[in-house]
């Protein structure tokens, strides 16, 4: 299996008010968000590739426009937590590019959500 992954920043605030008052992420807040998108496949295309990583640059316009410097409460269907995005994120790759494998995205250095199905 071949995989390529290519990585996508932003920054947005969010709040998930859900949670009781004194934790912290109850607060609004905000992250520099990484998101990293992964394709796979079995074979190559007639170009060697997976899939060229110039075809995805509809990923980064659509973070621009609809995720970056925004806040995700007023972007989000459901609460605005890493795991929620990487869903979004992978639905929206995965209707685009059926290669996509995975998507995850990082509110921290040290921290990754990920959704694989």
């Amino acid at each position: 299996m071949y995989k390529i992954s290519k990585e996508f920043h932003f920054s947005a605030s969010h709040q998930l008010s859900h949670l009781p008052d004194d934790h912290q992420c109850a607060r609004l807040h905000g992250h520099n968000y990484v998101v990293v998108v992964e394709l796979a496949a079995a074979e190559l295309n007639a170009d060697g590739f997976v899939r060229d990583y110039g075809e995805l640059k509809p990923l980064k316009s659509y973070i621009d426009a609809q995720f970056d410097h925004r806040h995700l409460n007023e972007v989000m269907e459901r609460p605005s937590t890493a795991e929620n995005m990487a869903r979004h994120f992978y639905d929206w790759c995965v209707a685009r590019w059926p290669e996509t494998s995975a998507v995850r995205v990082s509110e921290t250095p040290k921290t990754w959500a990920e959704y694989r199905p």
